[in-house]
């Protein structure tokens, strides 16, 4: 029995930074919602391009909050949820867009106990041409109580902000993002600790774009190791976060959750390979992690072939020369680096294990 009705009011947060050349995309798609009781909220962190022209030409039909100065992603989303009133509250990325039906879909899957709808979106380029689907259908969403895989693992099969949706009861209790761990990836945050107060319900259609462009924080090919670090970083920083939430509702987080993830062990042993001077983490081999990355990937939510063929990329970075090493862990995590072959064979083993 769903406990909300077409009444409810839904807030979708549009957070920007330099952004003005697809933000027109983003609001429109919101604006153009089936869903008639949704306010489109736009922050502005103090972007430095045409973006304050572009929201003015929208007068009234949204409400805009211009930010003095640049804060980051927990910044903007703690703004934008000050101003909202929705009692289902959508953090869209301004780079990204909604298809028409979004919120029906998202408000018809609701649950009472739901405090997280999480949903498929295309991967688009930036003429919003569809590449691919993420997460890839392949990878089921996990659902319903998440909390026993996030103290085991600290993860859980989820997506990222624009293919979230949150209950307002739930964002009261964990909000405000903290601003300065989460400056960026305010999403890991809130899709980290939420699932503690409630259910998540998963959508397998996709409800709208990611777009993939030269601009984004997540691409940056050329530089791994500095990605690499900064993925683990935000990963100590969400286990801080679900520690001390955790801490409130009476559960613990092991001191070795981390240890248990392979996205994560993957993160970490692409830092130590690429810059072993600048990895955060004093005393870690690429043995142990490789070892430890390879354990943890049998016990993954995925086909057997996946998880073997993911224990055996482990194995490798964790024991062959460094130079091997580097180039084997460089065709994983970027896919412009792979030879001609290996993506004929990525594609069929793709399909084979869908």
């Amino acid at each position: 029995m769903h406990s909300i009705t077409d009444r409810v009011p839904v807030s979708i947060i549009i957070s920007n930074y330099n952004y003005a050349r697809f933000l027109r995309r983003s609001i429109d798609s919101a604006l153009e919602q089936s869903y008639d009781n949704t306010e489109v909220i736009v922050v502005d962190d103090a972007s430095t391009d045409d973006t304050a022209d572009v929201v003015a030409s929208y007068g009234s039909r949204i409400k805009t909050c211009l930010r003095k100065t640049n804060g980051g992603h927990a910044a903007a989303f703690n703004t934008g949820f000050a101003s909202s009133r929705g009692e289902i509250v959508l953090f869209l990325d301004a780079d990204d867009y909604l298809y028409p039906n979004a919120i029906s879909e998202i408000v018809d899957a609701w649950e009472d106990d739901t405090v997280q709808v999480q949903f498929r979106l295309h991967i688009v380029d930036e003429d919003m041409e569809v590449k691919d689907v993420f997460p890839p259908p392949e990878l089921p969403f996990d659902s319903g109580d998440v909390t026993p895989k996030l103290l085991q693992t600290g993860r859980y099969q989820t997506t990222v902000t624009s293919g979230l949706a949150f209950k307002r009861t739930a964002l009261n209790v964990i909000m405000p993002v903290p601003e300065a761990d989460f400056r960026q990836g305010a999403d890991g945050y809130l899709v980290t600790v939420a699932p503690l107060h409630g259910q998540v319900t998963s959508i397998d259609a996709c409800l709208g774009a990611y777009r993939i462009h030269g601009a984004n924080h997540s691409v940056f090919a050329e530089k791994l190791g500095q990605r690499a670090r900064w993925r683990v970083e935000h990963d100590f920083h969400r286990m801080e976060a679900l520690s001390h939430q955790a801490d409130e509702i009476g559960l613990t987080v092991p001191s070795d959750v981390n240890l248990h993830d392979p996205i994560h062990l993957e993160e970490r042993l692409a830092s130590l390979c690429m810059d072993r001077s600048r990895h955060p983490i004093v005393g870690d081999s690429r043995f142990a992690l490789g070892a430890a990355g390879a354990a943890a990937s049998l016990k993954m939510n995925a086909s057997f072939r996946r998880r073997a063929m993911l224990a055996a990329w482990f194995l490798s970075v964790g024991v062959l020369p460094s130079r091997m090493a580097k180039a084997i862990l460089s065709w994983k995590l970027v896919a412009s680096s792979r030879p001609a072959f290996l993506l004929r064979l990525s594609k069929t083993i793709r399909h084979a294990i869908g």
